[in-house]
C-alpha cells in the first residue's frame, strides 16, 4: 500500500466511527459517487465525512468504478504525499479549468498551469504562511469545530480549510483545494 494511504485510511475510520456525532455547515453526502468533485476542492458544500468516505471509495476496491464514473485516469507522481489524475474533461475550480487533480492525505487539489501562486490566493483571501521564490503555502479555515465525545476525555477537532501551494514536483503550477480533517486532541 502507498505510504500516503496509510494517512488516509486512519483518518477516514475516524471519520466514519463518530460522523454521526459530529455536525458542520457542510452537506453530507452518503453516497461517494454523487459527489461534485469541483465543490468538494473548492470546500464550498460537502463536510469531512463526506470527503473521507470519497476518498476511500476511489482509492479502495471499487477504484476503478469510481475513476470510470468521474473519467479521471490516475497519473505517475514524483511527489509520494500526492495521488495526481488526469480528467477526460476539464471542470471549472475557482473561476479556472483544469483536467489535472491531486489528491493529499486531507483533501483534493487542482493543478493549475500558473506558475505565480499569488493571483488565485489573493483571490481566495487565503494567507501565506510561507512564501518564498522556492515555496508558497497559503491557508483559510473555513470550518472549525471542537467536540468532546460523551464519557471520555477524547476531544475531536473537526476542520475545512482552503489551500493555494506551489510545489517543486510541479514547476509552473499553482495547487489549490481543500483539506478535510478530524484531530485526536
Amino acid at each position: 500500500m502507498p505510504a500516503h494511504l496509510y494517512r488516509v485510511l486512519p483518518l477516514s475510520a475516524l471519520a466514519i466511527l463518530v460522523a454521526a456525532r459530529v455536525s458542520t455547515a457542510a452537506i453530507s453526502e452518503e453516497d461517494p459517487s454523487k459527489i461534485n468533485l469541483a465543490k468538494l476542492i473548492e470546500c464550498t458544500t460537502y463536510d469531512v465525512p463526506s470527503y473521507n468516505s470519497f476518498s476511500m471509495w476511489l482509492t479502495g476496491p471499487e477504484s476503478d468504478e469510481a475513476m470510470k464514473l468521474f473519467g479521471i485516469t490516475e497519473q505517475p507522481s514524483n511527489n509520494l504525499l500526492l495521488r495526481e489524475f488526469k480528467l477526460a474533461k476539464p471542470i471549472t475550480v475557482f473561476g479556472r479549468q483544469t483536467d489535472r487533480i491531486a489528491f493529499a492525505s486531507s483533501g483534493p487539489l487542482a493543478l493549475f498551469d500558473e506558475a505565480d501562486p499569488h493571483p488565485i490566493a489573493k483571490q481566495l483571501d487565503v494567507t501565506a504562511a510561507v512564501d518564498r521564490f522556492d515555496k508558497f503555502l497559503a491557508e483559510k479555515e473555513i470550518f472549525s469545530k471542537k467536540e468532546q465525545l460523551e464519557n471520555s476525555d477524547t476531544v475531536l477537532h473537526t476542520r475545512i480549510a482552503l489551500d493555494v501551494s506551489t510545489d517543486i514536483y510541479h514547476p509552473g503550477k499553482t495547487l489549490a483545494g481543500c483539506s478535510y480533517s478530524i484531530e485526536v486532541e
